[in-house]
């Protein structure tokens, strides 16, 4: 008999099973099991199937024909005292018996025989020899003795029997035997290549005619199992010699699983095969067909499956004198352990910035417990609390996989840049599960990686006053990783603070006085000194970010004249003579040293009438002149016979009614290092306010604009990255066009030889641009206003959208070339406009002598009516 028990039931439940013994429950232990014929299985989704032999211990018999068997199902939840019950009756019927019956089960092997007469011909025998009964204490089961072979006889009164684990049993006709597997009494052999456990016993009873005995023997196969690309193949022997003396007819040949026979229809549709050959019976099983189930294991923390399945084999045969025997096996197969390595499915996008992965396949009882992130452990719902979405996918053949999607900008992903525009990506992930119900552990490490050209460098810009650098670094995406260097130092804390370091999310910011230890000088006059100041960002590789220099003249007194008589000069170590020291210079009188010095600086200060100083009488005023020079001592080699390493001239003049200060001059060397006059790229741009304001602006990702006819449309045209105040950015034409090339027709003027459009009905406005936060140089800008428009012919709208052109001129301010007279300086002229057509005029472009011609173009604007 087989009984079912759905999953709902006992799954997540430790289930007891009870057998009814008449107004009895008897607790039915392993050993107990065995015992009494009572069998139990269960797959992981916890469907479990108990099976009751019809000759066991507690199952009411009637005649050998009708059987009632009664069980109790406890279901116990992790609190003990929280218990379901179920009581389970059912009634079965069998008449068809053989003259022996042999069950074999997943945990104990069971023999049964007929109860001829006495004085009947079989396997019954009289026993004539009164001397070998036993007392009265043996006779309760109607069973006296059963001898053991192993091969040698072992004895056992039926008590002894029942404490070794054995169940005895005579019922109205039949006289049952049964066994555990591996007892003392019990032998392994090999029967046609086929291990099997074999029992032979000699049962002694009692009949109503006298006293007989009955030989039974039953093998069960405890081997045979072949595993052949995904095939099961289970070989059983077809003459059972344990049980066969002679010649035998087989008459009846079936396949069932889990105890239930199959048709051949039911076998064909799942791919079995029952055949036979010389020596064996085979019963052929495909892996994952759908009578098994699969199990997850992991040895060594490794993921692996097994398939597992329960097939019947039934015989009935009939041997020469007549007798027939029914030989059932019931034979649970499981496959070795096969690895089931995870597979990784990576579904990143990189233009999405999120890594994406999924993982699988696994069984339906493996659960994801945590992932194991860079940072630390985080559970599955920590993970999704942290935003980094987990999601499980079930299948219906009884998989699943997990994904999981991680942001690049996560605490827990590791960046490096390889290049300096590109940012690798880098996401180990240890993902840690379980398999139920038996709670065991096992990990598969994954890593991700991914590239992207993402990183937007810093920016440094910087101005001057009369006494400061102002330096700002604006922070490209990576924000302040990096290493700052001003002039050949790197910036460490205390020059932070010297030079007023400020930093927020964004920018930073330095001021540097005009004389500080990293400012070089480069050039002295009259009444200044030009100083530069570089400086430089590095990654952690040492690679060049961006790199800045700011030169700016500076107001410098070198000579004062005193009415005294008196005269102070200062002398100044300039870059193209890089190795002097300041202290070693002199007046002409080489004893007339410098009164203070330092590694940079050397001030004299001396009367008119010594150190050399000599007078030049002119009309209406006296010149006195001296020099610091740098003269070669003796003894050491001159590259110049006549003139010193160095050399500035400086002089005051006294006039009759008072005292001048008159400008420095030096002399350059030949063999003197000058400063390399620079050069750079002036980049101007075009870009489209939100507003009058020109606070806010379109940004690149906002094109294509959307605007309505006849709105405002205000550009700004700017010179960037230039310091120069003397620079002026001129307008010098736009034009509207329907495509994106600057050349394609049709187009419409907006701005010609810098002044608005005579021939527009709707005239652009110039806008004044005034020095503010933002706003350093007004004449670095230029802003304007038009209305939008579309293009149209023979009244039909040609295109609903426009890109706005211009070409622009950077000029010197203090030149009088035409080029610079300014934005629009004639007055506008008058003319009759008419609507926009797609034809525009052609205008002459302005000169363009002591200039500089940009191009630029605005993104797509379109026009909409709603």
């Amino acid at each position: 008999m087989r009984l079912s028990l759905d999953k709902a039931l006992a799954v997540g439940n430790a289930l007891e099973v009870e057998a009814v013994n008449g107004t009895q429950h008897v607790v039915l232990t392993p050993s107990l099991a065995a015992q009494c014929g009572y069998s139990m299985e269960s797959d992981p989704s916890g469907n479990t199937r108990i099976y009751s032999s019809l000759l066991g211990c507690y199952v009411d018999n009637k005649n050998d024909q009708t059987f009632n068997v009664g069980l109790r199902l406890q279901m116990y939840s992790n609190s003990q005292s929280d218990v379901v019950t179920h009581d389970v009756k059912q009634t079965c019927s069998y008449t068809q018996w053989a003259s022996r019956e042999i069950l074999c089960d997943r945990n104990y092997m069971e023999v049964s025989g007929y109860i001829y007469d006495a004085g009947a011909k079989g396997p019954a025998q009289d026993v004539k020899d009164g001397n070998n009964l036993p007392d009265a204490s043996g006779t309760a089961h109607g069973i006296w003795k059963v001898t053991f072979y192993t091969p040698e006889p072992v004895a056992m009164v039926p008590r002894e029997a029942e404490q070794a684990g054995y169940g005895l049993k005579l019922t109205s006709t039949r006289l049952v035997v049964r066994s555990p597997y591996n007892t003392a009494q019990t032998t392994s052999e090999e029967v046609g290549g086929v291990p099997m456990e074999v029992i032979r016993v000699s049962a002694y009873y009692q009949t109503p005619h006298g006293l007989n005995v009955m030989d039974l023997a039953a093998a069960c196969p405890t081997g045979g199992v072949l595993f052949i690309n995904n095939l099961i193949s289970w070989h059983v022997p077809r003459s059972l010699t344990p049980l066969l003396d002679g010649s035998f007819e087989v008459l009846e040949l079936y396949m069932g699983i889990n105890g239930k026979r199959l048709d051949r229809s039911q076998m064909a549709t799942r791919g079995y095969t029952l055949s036979t050959t010389r020596h064996h019976i085979v019963i052929e099983i495909p892996v994952g067909s759908p009578d098994g189930h699969f199990k997850s294991h992991a040895p060594d923390y490794q993921y692996h499956i097994t398939y597992s399945v329960e097939p019947m084999l039934e015989v009935l045969w009939r041997t020469t004198d007549s007798k027939y025997t029914r030989y059932k096996v019931l034979f649970p197969i499981s496959t070795p352990l096969m690895p089931q390595p995870p597979h990784i499915q990576e579904t990143t996008v990189p233009e999405a910035r999120v890594f994406s992965v999924v993982l699988g396949t696994f069984l339906h009882d493996v659960v994801l417990k945590n992932i194991t992130f860079s940072t630390g452990v985080l559970t599955v719902e920590e993970s999704n609390a942290r935003g980094f979405t987990i999601q499980e996918h079930r299948y219906t053949n009884g998989t699943k996989d997990y994904s999981l999607s991680v942001p690049f900008d996560a605490d827990v992903v590791l960046k490096h840049n390889p290049e300096i525009l590109v940012t690798t990506y880098f996401l180990p992930l240890t993902f840690g599960f379980i398999i139920l119900p038996e709670e065991t552990p096992f990990a598969h490490k994954v890593e991700l990686q991914a590239s992207r050209k993402d990183v937007v460098l810093p920016t440094i810009t910087g101005t001057c006053d009369k006494k400061h650098f102002y330096i700002t670094v604006k922070y490209g995406s990576q924000g302040n990783n990096f290493q700052a260097m001003v002039g050949f130092r790197h910036l460490t804390p205390e020059m932070a603070e010297e030079y007023q370091f400020k930093d927020n999310c964004t920018h930073s910011s330095f001021i540097l006085p005009y004389n500080a230890e990293d400012a070089v000088f480069e050039h002295i006059t009259t009444d200044s000194l030009r100083v530069r100041v570089d400086f430089s960002l590095l990654d952690d590789d040492n690679r060049l970010l961006a790199d800045f220099y700011l030169s700016c003249p500076f107001p410098f007194t070198t000579t004062t004249c005193y009415p005294n008589g008196t005269m102070t000069a200062m002398a100044v170590k300039v870059q193209s003579v890089a190795n002097l020291d300041p202290s070693s210079l002199t007046l002409k009188d080489q004893s007339c040293k410098p009164a203070v010095s330092d590694d940079r600086f050397a001030l004299f200060s001396f009367s008119v009438d010594s150190c050399g100083t000599t007078r030049t009488f002119f009309e209406h005023y006296m010149l006195y002149e001296n020099e610091i020079g740098l003269y070669y001592n003796k003894g050491v080699a001159k590259t110049s016979p006549t003139d010193p390493a160095y050399r500035q001239t400086i002089s005051c003049y006294y006039l009759v009614n008072g005292t001048q200060t008159v400008g420095v001059s030096s002399k350059q060397r030949l063999y003197e290092p000058n400063a390399g006059i620079g050069s750079g790229q002036l980049m101007v741009q075009i870009r489209l306010a939100q507003d009058s304001s020109y606070q806010l602006f379109y940004q690149e990702e906002d094109y294509p604009v959307v605007k309505y006819l006849r709105q405002p449309l205000y550009f700004e045209v700017e010179l960037i990255d230039s310091s120069d105040p003397n620079l002026e950015l001129i307008v010098e034409k736009c034009w509207a066009t329907l495509a994106e090339d600057r050349t394609s027709p049709p187009s419409w003027d907006i701005i010609v030889d810098g002044c608005e459009n005579p021939d527009d009905i709707y005239a652009t406005v110039f806008h004044p641009v005034v020095s503010d936060s933002r706003v350093l140089f007004p004449s670095h800008i230029k802003r304007f206003s038009m209305k939008m428009f579309t293009f149209i012919k023979d009244k039909a709208v040609l295109k609903d959208e426009i890109y706005v052109h211009c070409d622009a001129v950077i000029c010197d301010a203090t030149s009088r070339a035409d080029s610079c007279r300014g934005q629009c300086v004639q007055p506008t002229r008058q003319s009759n406009a008419r609507p926009y057509e797609g034809k525009g005029a052609k205008h002459r472009r302005r000169a363009t002598d002591s200039t500089q011609q940009r191009q630029m173009s605005s993104g797509l604007i379109v026009l909409t009516s709603v």
